[in-house]
């Protein structure tokens, strides 16, 4: 569809020919306020306008009065809520208060011209303005504004938040709203709200966007989707929550389809729409990046610790298909010296490749248990696939349809080939219904009974929305399903191995709690290299603490499944891996690094560097438990006042102390910013003042770009292993980064 350029199309969603018999509620100028055990509220009348993209009252319909809830958290959440027929500030599975997230009573100020809301300290946490506005008239020809929401919002006391009042060319051309519900056929339906940014403001985070740092100047959608890639608006992630360079966070609680705009529509607004007639909104001011994200963690939970044996190396590929193709390839790892703990098996292990029955193929694994066992033996623990959909010919579809564990279809969709949708399925776990819950669990506790260790719950972004759930409307579950499906499985898993971890790749708020996520199906090239980045970046400023991508690509470009993977890009995406929070091999053609002869050697040495940093991983990870810092960190986490840093999505921070700098081109160097301070290369020793660009940094392929804060010591683990479970940390020692460090290869590699 043609954009129109006009805020009622283009945001709102109405039809161009005004046919889909809908109005816009706009909210006047408060008219009551009121304290209600401990909340502030607000009397807020909504004015119907005329259907119309020339903005006015339809004077002869009454306005409507709705209710502005308040209600503060500690000294620096602010939560605004309003109910169109709905109850305000409810509940979810995506809100996990924290133990030290205390309510905190609001009181109210009456002045002529303004309303004041404090807390108990008197701390402002909101203004809402009653003046008239300043007139020197001399013209009739354009009428006067209506009256309109006119608030500032001070989570923190000092955080300006202003809604945006009056964001528009002339009172009947709006860019944006402050306040408005739209009425579809009689029924309230979706509602907007509308915060001014400054013109300079850069907003990041809103889930896993496989774009640039800065969001501004984009409108997006948050409906989770197969992204199919990493190289486009679609995703599998999408979290309402967004942090602002002004140092402020918003997450808007809910699972409906909405949409961000920020600054686009209108470049002195960041607009929220959300498909339910509920606006729930937490503010948060903080003096740090990391701050704000761990606010909105005390809100919906801090991921939780992975096992040490997933920092280890991974290796899978789509698919291997028996016991006896997994045993030679874990053989030939161990045989040829590479370090690895984890051997995947995707699609091939079922009765039918993509048919998930969630039970080992009886001829290609006669005895998994045993396979299991003996695969522990040798260090390797066993991950397995599944997909939370039921095909119409599973063993288990008769059962799951008369007990309702998945959302009856009218009439049962046919499985196809090898799946890419979940529409090629005849039904959808109900994760709403705790005994379809309890099925689920069931049917992975034979598996992790024999020694599995991991579930990777691969899909879950899209549902049946033809189907009917317990406990939900399709159009709600559709973005949260993915919490529920993970947390049911991170749950069984956590019960029966003691260990807390799933695989998973969709994603909404609340699911930073059960890790680990990873970035979905990338092209093998630099493009996808580059997108997965963008998307890990994003995703750490969105909560997530654990975060991975499949090396070195999903997919061949532009032979999906056979275009051979050029040695350069499997080193580079190697070298990604090795510093982000997990690594693994996976991908629809051969992923074992003997596969590649030429660059083999060069492999095995940074798998190697890999566990020798594992010491450093576990003592970063136990920090992103417990603060807002992600593994895999954007600049902006360390140096939020450097502007430059806003606009970087090509380096990182790999926990606190090393800068990273992937090379993303067969060039073999790239531009380099290094930050304010002294750095460290990590490969040359060479020490470097901060504040500068590297241009045409060069770098063989050998090596990456990476640098270590000076003065840094870095847990390190000094002898070779094959897994994890040769580690002893009674044996790590340290590394002091300062002008005795001589590089890599003074300390062996």
């Amino acid at each position: 569809m043609k954009q129109t350029n006009y805020h009622l199309f283009d945001f709102l969603d109405f039809e161009k020919d005004l046919s889909g018999n809908e109005a816009v509620w706009k909210a006047g100028k408060p008219t009551n306020i009121e304290t209600q055990n401990g909340d502030v509220v607000i009397t807020v009348p909504f004015q119907k306008l005329v259907t119309s993209n020339e903005i006015s009252p339809d004077k002869p319909v009454a306005p409507k009065e709705f209710q502005l809830r308040l209600r503060a958290y500690n000294d620096k959440i602010l939560r605004v809520s309003a109910g169109f027929g709905v109850a305000d500030m409810p509940d979810s599975p995506m809100l996990e208060f924290g133990d030290n997230l205390k309510f905190t009573p609001l009181k109210f100020e009456k002045h002529e011209t303004e309303w004041l809301v404090k807390d108990h300290n008197g701390m402002l946490k909101a203004r809402f303005d009653l003046s008239e506005p300043a007139i020197d008239f001399w013209s009739d020809l354009i009428p006067a504004p209506e009256d309109t929401l006119n608030a500032t919002f001070y989570p923190d006391g000092k955080r300006e938040i202003k809604i945006s009042a009056y964001d528009q060319f002339t009172p009947a051309r709006h860019d944006a709203m402050a306040l408005a519900y739209v009425e579809k056929d009689g029924v309230n339906d979706r509602v907007t709200i509308s915060f001014h940014a400054q013109p300079d403001e850069v907003f990041v985070g809103s889930g896993e966007r496989f774009s640039k740092l800065d969001l501004s100047g984009h409108t997006f959608q948050l409906h989770n989707q197969d992204g199919q890639g990493v190289n486009n608006r679609r995703t599998y992630k999408n979290i309402p929550f967004y942090v602002s360079s002004r140092m402020y966070g918003l997450f808007l609680h809910t699972a409906a389809y909405t949409k961000f705009s920020f600054a686009d529509h209108s470049t002195r607004s960041v607009q929220l729409l959300t498909e339910q007639p509920l606006i729930d909104v937490f503010l948060m001011g903080g003096d740090s990046v990391e701050e704000i994200i761990r606010y909105y963690r005390q809100l919906t939970g801090f991921p939780s610790l992975p096992p040490l044996w997933s920092f280890g190396t991974w290796m899978s590929r789509m698919t291997y298909f028996s016991a006896d193709e997994v045993n030679e390839i874990c053989d030939r790892l161990r045989k040829e010296d590479f370090p690895c703990d984890v051997i995947h098996l995707d699609t091939g292990w079922f009765r039918t490749d993509w048919l998930c029955e969630w039970k080992f193929n009886p001829e290609r694994f006669p005895d998994p248990k045993k396979f299991i066992g003996d695969l522990r033996k040798n260090g390797f623990k066993v991950s397995l696939w599944q997909m939370p959909y039921i095909a119409a010919n599973a063993e288990q579809h008769d059962e799951a349809k008369a007990n309702q564990y998945m959302g009856p279809l009218n009439e049962a969709m046919l499985q196809g080939g090898s799946n890419f949708s979940a529409l090629d399925y005849a039904g959808t776990i109900d994760f709403t219904y705790p005994k379809a819950v309890e099925w689920y669990k069931g049917l992975l506790k034979n598996l992790l009974d024999m020694g599995v260790v991991c579930i990777k719950t691969d899909f879950g972004e899209e549902i049946h929305m033809d189907a009917t759930y317990h406990a939900m409307e399709p159009k709600f579950l559709r973005n949260i399903y993915a919490l529920l499906y993970q947390k049911a499985a991170y749950e069984i898993t956590k019960e029966v191995t003691g260990d807390g971890i799933v695989w998973a790749r969709a994603g909404w708020a609340g699911c930073q709690r059960y890790p680990l996520h990873w970035g979905g199906d990338s092209a093998c090239s630099w493009d996808g290299l580059a997108g997965s980045l963008k998307g890990g970046l994003h995703i750490g400023l969105s909560g997530f603490g654990f975060w991975s991508h499949d090396v070195p690509g999903f997919h061949g470009v532009p032979n999906f499944m056979n275009s051979v993977i050029p040695d350069d890009l499997y080193v580079r995406w190697t070298q990604f891996g090795v510093f982000s929070s997990h690594i693994r091999y996976h991908g629809t053609s051969k992923r074992e690094p003997y596969e590649y002869p030429n660059i083999a050697d060069t492999v095995r040495r940074w798998w190697k560097i890999r566990y020798a940093l594992i010491p450093y991983s576990i003592e970063q990870s136990k920090k992103v438990t417990e603060s807002g810092y992600p593994m895999l960190r954007a600049l902006i986490f360390h140096h939020a006042n450097d502007k430059v840093c806003w606009h970087i999505h090509d380096q990182y921070y790999f926990g606190d102390d090393f800068l990273v700098a992937p090379v993303m081109n067969s060039e073999n160097k790239r531009d380099v910013y290094l930050p304010e301070g002294q750095w460290v290369n990590l490969f040359s020793g060479k020490t470097y003042e901060g504040g500068q660009w590297l241009k045409d940094f060069e770098c063989p392929l050998e090596e990456m770009p990476v640098w270590v804060k000076y003065g840094a010591t870095v847990p390190f683990y000094p002898e070779n292993v094959q897994s994890t479970d040769d580690i002893d940390f009674t044996k790590v020692t340290s590394i002091k980064f300062d002008n005795t460090f001589k590089g890599l290869l003074g300390i062996g590699f």
